[in-house]
């Protein structure tokens, strides 16, 4: 039997469902699978508050203020490259991509913001974070973004989750 990915989700906020984490590990296995990311990876997801992702953007890049997420790769992988099997951890078989955190507040807001379901805005978040994982970026407003977005939009496609309300 083929091996897995490892996605364990960890929510240290009321209010994160079964469904929820159901819906973030598909996210995470999508995005993986349209990247050409066929090697067991392990991706760890923490769900927090604006106060707890606040926290860890001081702490880790110096930045005071909440966002949305925040994304700490293992690898230095290039976009559109998927890792190797060297990149693999020899104890467990997993390629570590890496880690994710969330702010569950800002799910919620955010879907407000835009008018789509809070289902949308948590899938859309984790695809985000997981091609930051694999190595692409959107800090200019050039052709990385431009690129960066339309692989957000093919994963969300796939998992159906589109724009509108729902």
């Amino acid at each position: 039997m083929a091996k897995r990915h490892y996605i364990p989700v960890t929510a240290d906020v009321e209010g994160v469902s079964e469904r929820a984490c159901a819906l973030m590990r598909r996210a995470v296995r999508t995005a993986l699978d349209c990247e050409g990311v066929h090697l067991p990876c392990e991706v760890n997801i923490l769900v927090t508050d604006d106060a707890g992702i606040h926290a860890i953007n001081r702490e880790q890049r110096g930045v005071d203020a909440p966002t949305d997420v925040l994304s700490f790769p293992a690898l230095e992988l290039l976009p559109g490259t998927p890792p190797t099997a060297e990149d693999a951890d020899p104890g467990t078989g997993l390629v570590p991509l890496g880690d994710m955190v969330l702010s569950y507040e800002r799910v919620a807001a955010q879907a407000k913001e835009y008018g789509h379901a809070k289902s949308r805005e948590l899938a859309y978040l984790v695809t985000h974070s997981v091609l930051h994982l694999l190595g692409y970026d959107h800090m200019d407003e050039g052709e990385q973004k431009r690129l960066m977005r339309a692989h957000e939009e093919a994963v969300m496609d796939k998992l159906e989750l589109k724009r509108e309300r729902t």
